[in-house]
């Protein structure tokens, strides 16, 4: 356990903070983003990653294909204290309202069974190709509507890659990239056309690895119905994914029904 008395967000720092970039973040291109530096007091941050688990320290989900090779952990048991008291934080009121006076968005809901979140480790020659979100949740019957990015890298260099870019819906090219150094928060809003990713493999030394914390944020719909879909990569120009096929395909088996796609499939004479 850390010396430090423990963090706990400013109401009123927020509020102002929510002020005064949110036109900045409203009108960010490709999608609605923002990121901020030395977000945390320093000694808060550095608790965090004093504590964040080696490749062999606790049981990672290890994901390895085509489109990702990343470790991640969301199960809050392998998390250390300094850093679920950090995510208690990301998803206590104040820091909710913060986000909400930011980005428009009323009514956001926390995750507290962190699906798809929590701990994220990237390892040298890792990667995430450029993607949509799921954006149902079906567990909590919830639509996604934010996530947000915390990065705990220390002299992260340019060359080390591992950029959070934001590429068009035309997938011509990155329209942001955020390096993720040491203590910066980095948050955007998920929707049909926020594509997003880290899709050239990392290239830090041996023995780094890129170390954040992913948290998702969502409203509920009322009685509105929700085209759902899961997560769909989609290749940038020169890319092919030889598994799952072509992207317009995987896009419309997702936004489809299912029984009228089952019944498209029939008509095509496709098993």
């Amino acid at each position: 356990m850390s010396d430090h008395a423990p963090f706990f967000f400013d109401p009123k720092k927020l509020n102002a903070l929510a002020e005064r970039y949110r036109d900045q973040y409203v009108n960010a291109d490709p999608c609605p983003h923002i990121y901020f530096d030395d977000f945390l007091p320093i000694e808060a941050a550095e608790d965090v990653l004093a504590e964040f688990p080696g490749a062999g320290v606790i049981t990672w989900k290890n994901i390895g294909n085509e489109h990702e090779i990343k470790k991640s952990c969301e199960n809050e048991q392998h998390i250390g204290p300094m850093a679920r008291h950090l995510i208690a934080q990301f998803n206590s009121s104040a820091f909710v309202t913060f986000l909400e006076k930011l980005t428009g968005i009323d009514g956001l809901i926390t995750d507290s069974h962190l699906r798809g979140g929590g701990l994220h480790r990237i390892e040298k020659g890792g990667y995430l190709k450029v993607h949509l979100d799921f954006n149902w949740y079906p567990k909590l019957r919830l639509t996604r509507r934010l996530n947000i990015l915390f990065f705990l890298n220390k002299d992260w260099k340019e060359e080390y890659g591992g950029h959070f870019e934001l590429w068009d819906k035309d997938m011509k090219k990155a329209q942001a990239r955020i390096l993720p150094v040491f203590n910066r928060l980095a948050l955007f809003a998920t929707s049909e056309e926020s594509y997003h990713g880290h899709p050239d493999p990392l290239n830090c030394l041996e023995g780094m690895a890129r170390k954040s914390i992913a948290l998702y944020y969502y409203t509920s719909n009322g009685t509105e119905e929700v085209q759902k879909y899961s997560t769909v990569f989609r290749p940038r120009p020169g890319e092919d994914f030889l598994r799952g096929g072509s992207f317009s395909k995987n896009l419309i088996r997702e936004l489809m029904p299912p029984i009228i796609y089952k019944n498209v499939k029939k008509i095509l004479g496709k098993k």
